[in-house]
């Protein structure tokens, strides 16, 4: 076996790296070369796990500027292995799975970077079973440094205009499900503005929104621009958010919309110009998730709420199951209870990535969005708003989150370690209670009038970072706990904690 040269380019379950020139200390790692030989590796690895009923495979990209080169020697690679390609251009993430269930083909490829900076780039490879793991993507590097006689052979390519079909499945679900006096227009009453972040959900006020009678004027950065001018493509980016708030107030909106760059994350607003993203969004998508599921398990990320908790289990009676950080973490977890028997309809990441059981586990924004728009209307008919219906959950005081770097080589080994002695010092502290439900790091609770909240320690999925999060009830709380906390961490010296300290 070769030297796995492609390795480092695997992050979670893409293939990611730098794919522009431009940016001081940054070289081109997903090279002409690279994405040949990577896409190459896929496709040995479709063979290999028995994707053969066609031989028809599609292609899509986001608004990055490196897409037409990368698709280019994607195209190529897939030519030596007799592949009918289907173009599939400008296209969502989650748009490019469903083109393997409504287009019958055997796989799909789409070139996204996700949030990440317009000089990067990356692939995500999908099946009609859904994205591939972090294990498949070993096996593709490696398949992909092994010998291949490349033939000189054209691609044959064909257009494909996915997207159009994949819009009109959305407006579908809407108009069924909202049920309006005037079917064809259910939105017609509403104003919803979408920022698009110039990556490619533009599509969801033209192609879906504006369709059914919404008002979709004060709608922002719709155009596709891989430069990404205005702000980061990010619902979690504080510049982007606030820029929808101010679009969604300055438009009198009903509802503002947020995606990333490829849609496959989805944050939004409410009328009064609040945030309903991160712990407010896994709430609301809970309480859509649970309607004909009394009793369900919703799975999200370890960085959630005690006001979260509550709310999922003793407002709407559900039950809140923490896991790892990580879409994939939560939604195999989600897979693997449903699989064991729990009712489990939902697994939600405080990124804004869902995936509801109902829509084949994949996480989708503009599904996401779309389900929220439905209850909206639905709402609307009796004069409520989507806001009221997550109005008894609890927002913390105040949140915070450090990131200290692991300066040592087997960083893994050493984070796991500083972890398992917090866990032994928490059991010996007089108001620490470690949590019943850790899956990740160590979660501890602080009882006490002056802090009432909580701390997580964890270990980075990819990097050698230690992640601190603090929450707390009430004003000056994350400090007090930041105090008790750093009495235990400073005798830690291959962590960098300079962040807490300044704190």
């Amino acid at each position: 076996m070769s030297e796995n040269k492609y390795l480092y380019l695997k992050s979670g379950t893409d293939i990611r790296g730098t794919a522009v020139e431009g940016v001081p200390g940054e070289e081109v790692e997903l090279t002409d070369e690279a994405v040949f030989d990577l896409t190459v590796g896929f496709c040995k690895w479709l063979k290999e796990n028995g994707y053969n009923k066609n031989n028809k495979i599609a292609v899509g990209h986001d608004s990055r500027i490196s897409a037409e080169r990368i698709k280019n020697c994607i195209f190529k690679a897939l030519s030596q292995f007799d592949y009918e390609i289907y173009d599939c251009s400008y296209a969502s993430t989650p748009a490019m799975f469903m083109s393997t269930v409504d287009m019958d083909f055997v796989a799909s490829v789409q070139i996204t970077a996700s949030h990440h900076p317009y000089n990067k780039n990356g692939l995500k490879f999908f099946t009609v079973n859904g994205g591939l793991d972090g294990k498949d993507i070993v096996r593709i590097t490696e398949l992909a440094v092994e010998g291949f006689d490349i033939k000189d052979k054209a691609p044959n390519v064909v257009p494909c205009d996915y997207m159009t079909q994949y819009a009109k499945r959305l407006r579908d679900m809407i108009c069924r499900e909202v049920n309006a006096d005037d079917y064809d227009k259910p939105l017609k009453n509403y104003r919803i503005v979408v920022d698009a972040g110039n990556g490619v959900g533009g599509f969801y006020a033209t192609d879906v929104l504006e369709p059914l009678g919404a008002d979709i004027k004060g709608s922002r950065y719709l155009d596709k621009d891989g430069m990404f001018p205005n702000h980061a493509p990010n619902p979690e980016n504080k510049e982007a958010m606030k820029a929808i708030c101010e679009a969604t107030v300055s438009s009198n909106a009903d509802l503002g919309i947020i995606f990333d760059t490829d849609v496959d994350r989805a944050g939004c607003v409410d009328e009064n110009g609040k945030e309903i993203n991160r712990n407010r969004l896994v709430a609301l998508a809970t309480l859509i998730a649970l309607e004909n599921n009394e009793g369900g398990t919703v799975v999200t990320d370890s960085v959630t709420s005690t006001g979260l908790t509550d709310f999922i289990n003793n407002t709407l009676g559900g039950v809140h199951y923490r896991f790892k950080r990580g879409y994939k973490n939560v939604i195999n977890e989600q897979i693997r209870l449903q699989s064991e028997g729990v009712n489990c309809p939902l697994a939600i990441e405080t990124s804004g990535h869902a995936a509801f059981r109902e829509n084949y586990y994949l996480d989708d924004g503009a599904y996401l969005i779309t389900k929220i728009i439905i209850k909206m209307a639905q709402l609307g008919k009796s004069g409520k708003k989507i806001n009221s219906l997550i109005e008894n959950l609890i927002d913390p005081a105040e949140e915070q989150e450090f990131r200290f770097k692991i300066n040592e080589k087997d960083f893994r080994s050493y984070g796991l370690n500083v972890i398992d002695e917090l866990e032994k010092f928490a059991s010996e502290q007089d108001g620490w209670r470690i949590a019943d439900d850790n899956r990740e790091g160590i979660r501890i609770y602080f009882d006490g009038a002056d802090e009432k909240g909580w701390l997580l320690l964890r270990l980075s999925v990819h990097d050698p970072i230690m992640p601190l999060n603090i929450e707390s009830d009430v004003v000056g709380g994350v400090r007090t706990i930041a105090d008790k906390f750093i009495g235990f961490i400073k005798r830690y010296e291959k962590l960098d904690i300079t962040s807490i300290l300044k704190y």
